[in-house]
């Protein structure tokens, strides 16, 4: 696959004195992305010298990622990429955002306030192996895998204070690797080390592990999820994304991009719509822009979602067409999936349907509307101010 070609530039981050002697690479990149029904707008490249990349994470609430860098944290704005410490924290593995605190493994489970940057919570885990990937339910409870012992640990941290863990999942069957949590289906899904590493799946809240699907994929690394939930899939043999249908039935599709080096644990920044690759191969990170959302109107399978005012006024309204009768879910959702409004649900006709907002109070910030009809789902951002 030919590529054009890309405009590198040098950058000296002198903001960071413990910076002073290295320089930054950052690369930007156009093509199509084929095979998907949304464009492949760019790929960003960003590399530091510093540490190990292995993991990524949105902050929307401040517009930066967040990047693990073994013995610092690296907050890169955006979409600019500058570049400054994340206070004095440190990450080597796994992270996640949750009630605008960042949890982190690094010898053990720990907590930085996203505004502050200062230490809030820290967790060791007695007996743990190698705790590697972390998933959240943006409502207290973290899950972290264990590498070595083919473990899940779930976490509480309702209170930072005093934090708590118990071991959920004793055998995962598999050597598990990143993890995600899939609100919608009330599940957990890890993907797996190894040679045709299979993906599986933890129901909540029984705890029963199950094989979603066989892979020929080899030493799966990190996954998320989108706004449709679909899933992303960062693999080592071969070096690529794999994205899956909610259902993990299809022929997942591939996303492949220049720099892409041994992908560790991915992240999708559903606000933004953009995919954050950290390549533990070589320090790092490609981001994949999919610009908008995808789903039933672009389709044009069985509805038609329109935003009618946004940002969000009282005259705003959503607008939808249904062209055979259905089961139909209208909800509004926080950044981390919360559930804030249910507008819709239940069967309905086929027709023309118009939702007000008008009644419903909403705090300022970023939210993301979904449709669901039968299994098939899209989600708009919405902006109140």
């Amino acid at each position: 696959m030919n590529f054009p070609n890309a405009i590198s530039l040098n950058i000296n981050k002198s903001k960071a004195e413990s910076y002073e002697n290295d320089t930054f690479d950052q690369t930007y990149i156009m093509k199509p992305l084929y095979a998907f029904v949304a464009l492949f707008i760019s790929l960003n490249s960003f590399c530091q010298t510093l540490g190990t990349v292995e993991s990524v994470e949105y902050d929307h609430a401040n517009q930066r990622f967040l990047v693990s860098n073994a013995n610092s944290i690296i907050a890169m704005s955006h979409p600019d990429l500058e570049l400054s410490f994340f206070g004095s924290g440190q990450a080597s593995y796994g992270m996640e955002i949750m009630n605008n605190t960042l949890f982190v493994i690094h010898n053990g489970i720990k907590a930085y306030d996203l505004d502050t940057e200062e230490e809030v919570m820290s967790h060791s885990i007695a007996g743990a192996g190698f705790l590697n990937g972390m998933a959240s339910d943006g409502n207290g409870r973290l899950w972290v895998t264990d590498f070595s012992n083919n473990r899940i640990y779930e976490v509480d941290a309702t209170d930072l204070g005093n934090p708590s863990h118990e071991i959920v999942v004793s055998n995962t069957g598999t050597t598990p690797n990143g993890i995600v949590y899939d609100d919608i289906n009330d599940r957990l899904v890890f993907v797996s080390w190894g040679n045709n590493a299979p993906i599986k799946e933890v129901s909540l809240p029984d705890y029963d592990v199950t094989t979603l699907t066989s892979t020929s994929l080899g030493f799966c690394d990190g996954i998320d999820n989108d706004a449709q939930n679909n899933f992303f899939v960062s693999s080592w043999s071969p070096t690529r994304i794999s994205r899956f249908d909610p259902t993990f039935t299809q022929t997942p599709e591939i996303i492949e991009a220049p720099g892409i080096n041994s992908p560790a644990d991915i992240c999708y920044g559903q606000a933004i719509d953009t995919l954050a690759i950290p390549n533990s191969g070589n320090s790092t990170v490609t981001f994949v822009d999919f610009g908008s959302t995808t789903g039933l109107e672009e389709a044009n399978e069985i509805a038609d979602f329109r935003i009618l005012g946004n940002p969000v006024s009282e005259e705003t309204r959503f607008k939808f067409e249904l062209k055979s009768a259905a089961i139909v879910e209208l909800r509004i959702v926080d950044i981390n999936g919360r559930e804030i409004e249910s507008l819709i649900s239940g069967n309905r006709s086929p027709g023309n349907y118009t939702v007000l907002l008008n009644g419903i109070e909403l705090s300022a910030g970023s939210y993301l509307v979904q449709l669901r009809v039968n299994e098939n789902q899209v989600s708009k951002k919405i902006l109140v101010q």
